[in-house]
């Protein structure tokens, strides 16, 4: 409003220009330096007011490479296939200028695998004001779209939802969380948003990044990692070709997928399936380690070995994947703290 303001003035000085110019020069002068005065303090006004508030432009939105290559490396454990595939994928879509359709990614695995985590990290080093900004936006199943029967009212709440962030800022950012309690149908309705087209009425898509988070699939990556780890194979061998195909069928083929017999997966318009390894011991330990570090405390391997021990894990013998995850970390800590 005030930005308004200034900008009424300033055109009305341009006008009383206009009306001096063949009556008064000295007037004249005054009122051309008045508007030269006006002019340079709505251009400093225009950028403090971007720096103050969010706006679509670099000052707010700028890709750090090395920001999500680092936390990639450092804060998410036992997850090389799905750092390198992210890291990859996020790199080569933010580099493009041009890019032919919106990039596009579905992680898959049990959950406190770090779905929800790696979506934070990439949004922090996109966004200033990282999951806080207004360009990130976060549906999740079932508290955005809870009742079947209300289905064709979602699909129009959101498609207009998606048209309307995106024409406000090109570099929105969709999450899409529980994907496995999505109904089925719905994630259709967004199917031309997500296609190879230039723009759709007047608004261009390209620039924009969906992520589909999921459980579905879970067990198919879970049986990869204990067939490597029952034939004695380490686990960095497992690669994104021994995952993707079965998992993207997977996931196309299960009912009780928001997925299910999508058009999303049978045009091909994911980019990639990112699979989320079930995590070991040593990855829970890494972990509590890192938590206790961000709640302030002195990271005390004794006593997060103790609490990874008390988890679950499976096979039930052998112990070798843990059931929870990361996820209840945060919580058992304060306990053992």
């Amino acid at each position: 409003m005030r930005l308004r303001c200034w900008l009424l003035f300033a055109v009305c000085v341009s006008g009383c220009l206009s009306v001096t110019a063949g009556i008064e020069p000295i007037s004249t002068s005054i009122a051309v330096g008045m508007a030269a005065a006006i002019t340079g303090f709505l251009a400093s006004y225009q950028n403090a007011f971007y720096y103050f508030h969010e706006c679509c432009r670099p000052e707010w939105i700028s890709y750090n490479k090395t920001g999500l290559k680092h936390d990639l490396n450092t804060k998410l454990f036992g997850q090389h296939v799905a750092s390198q595939v992210i890291m990859k994928a996020v790199t080569g879509f933010m580099s493009n200028e041009n890019p032919k359709k919106p990039l596009v990614l579905s992680l898959h695995g049990w959950t406190g695998t770090g779905k929800n985590f790696v979506s934070q990290l990439i949004a922090e080093n996109i966004y200033q004001k990282g999951m806080s900004s207004g360009f990130f936006h976060l549906f999740t199943a079932t508290a955005h779209f809870p009742h079947e029967k209300h289905i064709e009212t979602y699909k129009t709440q959101l498609q207009e939802w998606i048209r309307g962030n995106v024409s406000i800022c090109a570099r929105s950012m969709f999450i899409f969380d529980e994907m496995d309690k999505m109904h089925p149908g719905l994630i259709d309705s967004i199917k031309p948003y997500l296609d190879f087209y230039d723009n759709l009425n007047g608004v261009s898509y390209r620039q924009a990044i969906f992520i589909f988070l999921s459980n579905a699939g879970g067990e198919n990556i879970v049986q990869v990692a204990l067939n490597f780890w029952k034939d004695g194979r380490e686990r960095e061998e497992i690669k994104l070709k021994d995952l993707e195909t079965a998992l993207s069928l997977s996931v196309f083929n299960n009912r009780n997928s928001g997925f299910w017999h999508t058009s999303l997966i049978d045009k091909n318009l994911v980019d990639f399936f990112v699979p989320f390894l079930p995590l070991e011991y040593r990855h829970i330990v890494q972990c509590g380690l890192a938590e206790m570090a961000a709640k302030g405390h002195d990271p005390v391997k004794e006593v997060v070995e103790q609490m990874a021990h008390e988890l679950n894990y499976f096979p039930k013998e052998e112990r070798v994947f843990s059931m929870q995850g990361c996820k209840v970390i945060s919580s058992r800590l304060d306990f053992y703290i």
